[in-house]
């Protein structure tokens, strides 16, 4: 009995020192290319997708297409991270900044299903909903991330604002929309990471 209370015991300390340990798995190379791909499918949207009301599953497909390559891309960065750490405490900090993002997606992915089947005059929400709930998503894991992660949320949330404010039919779904929040956005993530993170750990190993 006294062997399970201290395994708990355990469990919580490294939980709480999980929480309370800047998370380093996110990368800038990943983003920024998710970044490129937001930029890259608004180029391919302007040139091809002129009436995106009109072709709405074709620009549906699009996008969705664009997120889910984003998502493979962070699963595989965050996947060869947890591999080449071999830390138990890497793992915990992975799980825990996943679970902090998962509950934003799952409903962005419901929001989107039920008013692309359901609700299509009000489908040009969806970039504005979109960026709102991603911000969402990294203000819930901020906390285990970079301070300067805070303006990051802020952008999605403002910038997703501004789509639902200012858009409406075509104009909500032109490729500027995707551009301020996910392009732009990924864009400056990025760079905060690499920032933040990655260039502290470039001029040690410079140094040592």
């Amino acid at each position: 009995m006294h062997l399970r209370d201290a395994l708990e015991q355990i469990t919580e300390i490294r939980q709480t020192v999980a929480r309370a340990t800047t998370f380093r798995g996110y990368r800038s190379g990943p983003v920024g290319v998710s970044a490129l791909l937001a930029w890259g499918c608004a180029a391919g949207q302007a040139v091809w997708l002129t009436q995106p009301t009109d072709r709405f599953g074709a620009w549906l497909t699009l996008w969705l297409a664009a997120a889910g390559g984003s998502l493979l891309i962070a699963a595989a960065s965050l996947v060869r991270s947890v591999a080449m750490g071999r830390s138990r405490m890497q793992r915990d900090m992975t799980l825990l900044a996943v679970e902090k993002f998962v509950p934003s997606m799952v409903a962005g992915g419901m929001l989107t299903w039920a008013l692309a089947a359901h609700g299509r005059e009000v489908v040009w929400l969806l970039p504005g909903i979109w960026s709102i709930l991603f911000g969402l998503g990294v203000f819930a894991s901020w906390r285990m991330l970079p301070k300067a992660t805070f303006w990051i949320g802020g952008h999605y949330l403002v910038t997703g604002l501004i789509c639902v404010v200012l858009g409406r039919g075509d104009q909500a779904l032109a490729p500027w929309t995707m551009v301020i929040t996910f392009g732009l956005g990924q864009t400056l993530a990025a760079a905060m990471l690499y920032w933040t993170l990655e260039r502290n750990v470039e001029r040690e190993e410079t140094t040592s």
